[in-house]
Formats: C-alpha cells, sequence, structure tokens
C-alpha cells in the first residue's frame, strides 16, 4: 500500500467508512460524509461492476482496513486455506489476531494504524517483553501491556477514551493500559465491514 494514499482517500475509493482514522470517522469531518464517491471522480455517478471488480474490492477493502499490503494478505490466505475449518473466519481470525490490532481492539490507539506506531516504536510489550512487529500473532493468555513513558497529554487522551470502552469478548481490560487475551476472535468479533466469502471466492479463481 503506498504511504502516500490517504486514509481519507481510500474510504471514497470504497465508498464507505472503514474507520481509518480513529475518533474523526464520527464526525462530519468524515471525508464519506462530505464527498460519497471515489476520488478523482466529479460527482457521484453511477459505478458499474463487474463480479471480478466487487471480489477484487473486498479484498482490497481488507487490506486497507487492517493495513496489509497485498503479499502478506495473501500469504495470511494462504494459511489460512492450509488449516482444516472455514478458510474465510480463519483468514479474520489471523488479521484480527496481529498484535497492532489487538493494541487497537484494547483501546490503546485511536486507529490500526496509530496502533502499529506504538508497536513499530517499542511502546507495547508483551508479557512483560517488548514487542516491535506489528503482525506478531497473539496467543491465549498473553497479556499486552502499554508503556507508561508515553506523553502524559497521550496517556491521559486515551484514558478518556477508554472510560465508556468495551473491547470485544476475547480481550478483556486488566488494568491501567494492561489487557490481555483470554479466547479466540470469533465471527461475531470480528469486522462486520467484509464479506470474507468475496475474498475466499477472488483468491479461488
Amino acid at each position: 500500500m503506498s504511504r502516500s494514499s490517504s486514509s481519507c482517500r481510500q474510504c471514497r475509493r470504497e465508498r464507505q467508512k472503514l474507520f481509518l482514522k480513529g475518533e474523526r470517522c464520527f464526525t462530519a469531518k468524515c471525508a464519506v460524509e462530505r464527498r460519497n464517491y471515489p476520488p478523482g471522480q466529479h460527482g457521484a455517478a453511477k459505478p458499474r461492476f463487474t463480479e471480478y471488480s466487487i471480489r477484487l474490492r473486498e479484498k482490497q477493502k481488507a487490506r486497507r482496513i487492517y493495513g496489509i499490503v497485498e503479499k502478506q494478505f495473501r500469504k495470511y490466505f494462504e494459511i489460512a486455506a492450509e488449516k482444516s475449518g472455514v478458510t474465510g473466519d480463519i483468514l479474520l481470525e489471523l488479521l484480527e489476531r496481529r498484535l497492532d490490532n489487538v493494541v487497537f481492539r484494547l483501546g490503546y490507539a485511536p486507529s490500526r494504524q496509530a496502533a502499529r506506531q506504538l508497536v513499530r516504536h517499542g511502546h507495547v510489550k508483551v508479557n512483560g517483553k517488548k514487542v516491535n512487529i506489528p503482525s506478531y500473532q497473539v496467543k491465549i493468555n498473553e497479556e499486552i501491556s502499554l508503556s507508561l513513558k508515553l506523553s502524559v497529554k497521550l496517556l491521559d487522551l486515551r484514558r478518556e477514551a477508554l472510560k465508556e470502552y468495551v473491547p470485544p469478548a476475547w480481550l478483556t481490560i486488566t488494568g491501567d493500559f494492561q489487557g490481555k487475551v483470554v479466547g479466540l476472535p470469533t465471527s461475531d468479533d470480528i469486522e462486520k465491514l467484509i464479506q470474507v466469502s468475496l475474498i475466499v471466492e477472488h483468491y479461488s479463481k
């Protein structure tokens, strides 16, 4: 994914909110609210989609939501396809268990992109040990914590946001920026924006 591709343009490309910019996506400043048509297109012309383009767009949408390049996304699909079970469900489980996604799901960051930066800069620990790999796959009973050496302003902003936040059932908050993986994500916990069956069809063709 091009670094120059802005989050707002990605949402407009998919013609729906992908919630890539955290709290901004819930305000009137959201680009989809203001211009719900693809970038470069002047006016909301009705697009024409083929079956292939529909499947491709769904895969691209999932990549953008989780912030993953094509090579890595395909690798996740290949791993999921080799396992016994429903390929689509396994694919989404692998995406959800990424450390950057877990940091986001625990509410430590307003977006997955921000969570990825926290991980890369060494601000996240797994079982008390620093892990700076965003793609790290968390496991049941692992404890995920955030460094309290971050700026006081940033920590206070997240504490305020966490007051009414409830993480998905497979994660639990155990203390001040401390959480634990208590299960595996199920279809009920996973991103509702994605029609994973279309992604499976795309790679199976």
